[in-house]
């Protein structure tokens, strides 16, 4: 317990000082004025690059390297538990199953997770597959965790290490087209997300991001204080105008694939208090011209970028 409480220190007292910057840097216009904060460093499914992406390992080699911010996925099993995965099924790519053969491409879907109890997921191993389009990702026998299991094993590392905790970037992975197949509709995948969330008392480090804008549109209306980013795709070509539109509301972060972005993007953004924070950018080159461009953060397969 003093250990938690000496972390929460740290937090609070590193949380008071940006605090104190931002303000003294506004502008007395007497309503809210964008504020460039601290750049934040988002290390995507952990740090997919270099490690078994949206695994315990990838989240705690990525804090290894000084992220601000961990970026994961989360689906739903069979018996309502939360865990890390990109897809609602095993992909491809990534998945041995427990008789050892690799999953072919067209099956894939059918080893689906919302089907399965959180026991009978652990016995697939996500680590041991050489991936092929990251071959630096180092190789290891390793399951899709618990958010839970996540949430306990980065606070222990936290405290080992005496560093302020990472903010947790959340992706929900719902779609209209899956609702009762592939995962609960929204309300109930929100719900049962929150809970974990609530119960280990993360609600001011959690960032809840979506292309489903339904999942967001419902954290906007039952959770308001929970921060939200909204996600769009390579492939979207409706104006930041539109998107906001569909939306309903101004959400804390605009999150574009980084093709999109350009400086007037970035002002525009700005201009309505929201912080914009690109996908998935894995060049040292491609980071740089975007941080020159203005943009508040980024996120990387390949976090060691941002100490090279």
């Amino acid at each position: 317990m003093k250990n938690y409480l000496l972390a929460g220190l740290m937090v609070f007292t590193l949380s008071c000082s940006n605090t104190k910057k931002m303000k003294e840097a506004s502008t007395e216009t007497g309503k809210q004025t964008y504020v460039q904060g601290e750049f934040d460093k988002q290390g995507h499914r952990g740090c997919r690059g270099l490690m078994p992406e949206n695994t315990v390992p990838a989240m705690l080699y990525a804090l290894g390297m000084g992220v601000s911010t961990l970026e994961m996925d989360v689906v739903i099993t069979k018996d309502k538990k939360v865990i890390l995965s990109h897809e609602p099924w095993f992909g491809k790519e990534i998945t041995t199953k427990p008789d050892g053969k690799y999953i072919g491409e067209r099956e894939e879907r059918t080893y689906n997770i919302y089907w399965m109890t959180y026991e009978q997921t652990k016995t697939f191993d996500v680590g041991m597959k050489p991936h092929p389009r990251f071959p630096q990702q180092q190789k290891m026998k390793v399951t899709k965790p618990l958010l839970a299991d996540v949430i306990d094993s980065i606070k222990e590392d936290m405290m080992t290490r005496r560093r302020p905790f990472p903010y947790y970037n959340i992706e929900t992975k719902t779609n209209p087209e899956f609702d009762g197949v592939f995962h609960p509709k929204p309300e109930e995948f929100v719900e049962l997300l929150m809970a974990v969330i609530k119960e280990k008392q993360i609600e001011d480090f959690v960032i809840i991001q979506s292309f489903d804008f339904r999942t967001l549109q419902y954290l906007h209306l039952k959770y308001p204080h929970i921060k939200t980013a909204m996600l769009i795709e390579d492939f979207d070509k409706r104006s930041l105008v539109e998107q906001i539109k569909a939306l309903g509301f101004i959400p804390t972060i605009y999150s574009p694939a980084f093709v999109h972005v350009n400086e007037k993007l970035v002002k525009s953004c700005h201009s309505q208090n929201m912080k914009i924070i690109p996908w998935t950018v894995n060049t040292k080159e491609k980071i740089a011209e975007l941080k020159a461009m203005g943009v508040d953060g980024i996120i990387t397969d390949y976090p060691n970028l941002f100490i090279e």
